[in-house]
């Protein structure tokens, strides 16, 4: 770890998360820091802002990205999944096999983009019985589990909880809870979602409520953790918010903004 001098911090870290693709910036985010830390979605299935990248887009036009866009947005999810349903059954090849192929190229182009060393969990449009297989030997993936970096106690709890969008990590209330009480008292709490508050979970450009993790919010007030780092809500309401003891961060919509957020102690 880097050495304090002249009452500079000892140890900095760089946090990202909600990648989505963004590898030119992903190679250049450790710069600096002595660890890296990403707390998911590295895929891009579809890019909300701009309809020409991501998955979908390159399966079925950017006009069909921005119509699926838009039903999202309505809250129309039965229609977008219907929508959805009928674009690709004119794809010849097994949906599941043309989805593999297209996670496993762009998984191949990010994970070599990690610096070592760095520390990520999965988001929840990440598949993750890939990663062993890309995750290189300075990439730790940890999901319920905890790792000391530079004296301070690092708990990571990946996925995101049940919705109507089904995404390929998502897991039931119960078996995430699970993975809360597993990582127990920490430092810093890393997680994919933020805690179930509505200012933390609300996107002011999709213009809906997210969902945040109650067992989350209750294992912050419950064990005090300094920090409480998360992404997945790409435009939120409040980037950051004290709850008792513990600063709630969400560390920001990397494939956007191609900066990491820093923490130094």
């Amino acid at each position: 770890m880097a050495s304090t001098t002249g009452g500079h911090p000892a140890t900095r870290i760089h946090v990202v998360s909600d990648v989505h693709g963004n590898t030119t910036d992903l190679a250049r985010a450790g710069e600096g820091a002595d660890a890296l830390v990403c707390l998911g979605d590295l895929v891009l299935f579809l890019d909300y802002a701009d309809h020409s990248r991501g998955i979908f887009p390159d399966l079925f036009g950017a006009e069909n990205a921005g119509r699926i866009v838009a039903l999202r947005t309505a809250r129309r999810f039965e229609e977008a999944r219907a929508f959805g349903t009928r674009l690709w059954a004119g794809i010849e090849e097994d949906r599941a096999t043309v989805m593999e192929k297209a996670v496993r190229k762009q998984y191949a182009e990010l994970f070599p983009a990690f610096p070592t060393p760095t520390y990520a969990t999965y988001g929840n449009v990440d598949v993750p019985a890939l990663w062993p297989e890309y995750a290189g030997p300075g990439t730790t993936v940890l999901d319920g589990q905890r790792v000391e970096i530079g004296g301070r106690t690092f708990g990571f709890v990946g996925g995101g909880l049940r919705t109507p969008m089904r995404t390929p990590y998502e897991i039931s209330d119960e078996e995430y809870a699970a993975k809360i009480e597993a990582v127990g008292e920490v430092d810093v709490l890393c997680t994919h979602i933020p805690p179930e508050v509505p200012e933390l979970v609300y996107d002011t450009v999709a213009r809906r409520f997210e969902r945040g993790s109650r067992a989350l919010l209750d294992a912050i007030r419950r064990t005090r953790p300094r920090y409480s780092l998360f992404g997945h809500v790409h435009q939120p309401l409040a980037r950051r918010m004290r709850i008792g003891a513990t600063e709630c961060v969400n560390v920001g919509h990397f494939a956007s903004s191609g900066k990491p957020w820093v923490l130094t102690w």
